[in-house]
């Protein structure tokens, strides 16, 4: 096979915007669109147990099989947009979320939830995870990384909880089999700007990655300097099967303690945002008196939050420590959930409010730095690894889920797992900061990787 033609530097060098940002600002859409079901069933687990008489548990295990499948996808995604590409992966998960959706709209049983919630929805979730933030940042820049997958990051989190309004309130008005459609209609919106203006690597459009020319743009950070990525992507030659390269990213990676730590960590962090606060937060606010849409809005404003704080994290993962950054994340957000169970009332007070800001804040701030050191530690392979990172997440989320609810069943309150995820929280801090980092570039100081 002959070689592939090189981009042109000079040709790259006369557009005022280079089309990196276009393809991140469609893959951001892209995730806001898919994100829509994430916290849909917080708010429509009361409707369905007051309409149809299903148990917190039963609903419980379908959004469980959705997060497993959610997180377990993430790294045979990752492999298959190499080999088939980011469009026609992307266009087919948000196909696979609106039927699932849509479907679940007729259901009749709580048995329905499993295929239509878990499994449509969990492929096509798990196909849009984060390791497509990951993808796109690194394809297609080599500055700027860590802020690009903090705006990324944010627009799946953004879609996940600025919708929660518009569902609570069509579930309020319309009832829950609208509430879903308006789900299936979110991710549906976005197909056409996926196939028309997503594009898969700088190779397609003759250029290089943002940032490919330091000495034309200014130097880059001890971070970016880090990993070997300013020479011009290949296009993808023949490879493995997408499932084989996979897995054996997998067994390399498990060799290394680091992988474990990230792992044991990043699940920590699925199950106290999406599988504790995004699941339980509503119904938990619900038994102590507060209304489903005034609670929905609250987690609606964490979304808000979460903007900023992931963005924040971005800008501060390409400066900073990473790892000094997931140990303060996690303690914040460990402290947050310890006095939880004393904030939640019927009214909203000032200390709830509280509470909302630095939870939205830290929501998915730990998605940076934890990408940036997957790909510090395992290089080329680090997109796959953060895929698998990621899937321990969606298993945290799922354990933590079902775990939950049926803790409230059986105590009739949520105290022991809010509790419970502050505990881990504290288990996830240590494992981040006893993680090593890769060794230095030759010529950058201590004092210029690391805060001072």
């Amino acid at each position: 096979m002959s070689a592939s033609p090189q981009p042109s530097p000079t040709r790259a060098g006369r557009r005022r915007v280079h089309p990196a940002w276009g393809v991140a600002a469609v893959a951001f859409v892209a995730l806001v669109g898919a994100a829509g079901f994430r916290a849909a069933p917080g708010v429509l687990m009361v409707p369905l147990h007051d309409e149809l008489g299903w148990s917190t548990s039963l609903m419980s295990l379908a959004v469980s099989l959705n997060l497993v499948l959610f997180g377990l996808t993430a790294p045979f995604a990752a492999a298959l947009m190499e080999r088939f590409g980011m469009r026609r992966v992307v266009a087919c998960a948000l196909l696979l979320i609106a039927a699932g959706a849509a479907l679940s709209s007729r259901a009749q049983a709580a048995w329905q939830l499993l295929p239509t919630w878990g499994l449509l929805i969990g492929l096509g979730t798990g196909s849009m995870a984060l390791v497509f933030a990951a993808t796109v940042a690194d394809r297609w820049f080599v500055r700027r990384r860590g802020l690009v997958i903090g705006v990324l990051t944010a627009g799946s989190a953004t879609g996940q909880l600025s919708l929660l309004p518009v569902v609570a309130w069509a579930s309020d008005a319309l009832g829950w089999r609208t509430a879903v459609l308006v789900v299936a209609a979110a991710a549906l919106a976005v197909v056409p700007l996926v196939l028309l203006f997503l594009r898969d690597r700088p190779l397609d459009l003759g250029v290089l990655p943002y940032g490919a020319q330091p000495a034309a743009d200014g130097p880059l950070s001890p971070l970016e300097q880090a990993s070997p990525r300013v020479a011009p992507e290949r296009a993808p030659a023949a490879r493995g099967a997408a499932a084989a390269r996979a897995v054996r990213a997998l067994r390399e990676a498990s060799r290394r303690p680091a992988f474990w730590a990230l792992a044991g960590a990043f699940a920590i962090c699925g199950a106290t945002t999406n599988g504790l606060v995004g699941v339980h937060f509503v119904p938990s606010a619900h038994d102590h008196g507060m209304a489903t849409t005034t609670a929905a809005g609250l987690l609606a404003v964490v979304g808000v939050f979460d903007i900023a704080g992931t963005i924040a994290s971005g800008y501060l993962t390409d400066r900073f420590d990473p790892r000094l950054l997931l140990l303060a994340y996690y303690a914040f957000r460990g402290v947050g959930l310890l006095v939880l169970p004393w904030l939640l009332g019927p009214a909203v007070h000032p200390s709830m409010l509280l509470f909302v800001v630095v939870y939205g804040l830290d929501w998915v701030a730990t998605v940076p730095p934890t990408a940036v050191l997957c790909r510090e530690l395992f290089g080329s392979a680090g997109t796959v690894v953060f895929g698998w990172v990621f899937a321990s997440h969606q298993v945290g989320a799922a354990v933590a889920a079902g775990v939950a609810g049926v803790l409230r069943e059986q105590t009739g309150t949520y105290t022991a797992a809010w509790v419970g995820g502050a505990a881990l929280c504290a288990v996830a801090a240590v494992l981040s900061v006893s993680l090593r980092r890769a060794p230095r570039p030759e010529g950058v100081s201590a004092s210029s990787s690391s805060p001072a």
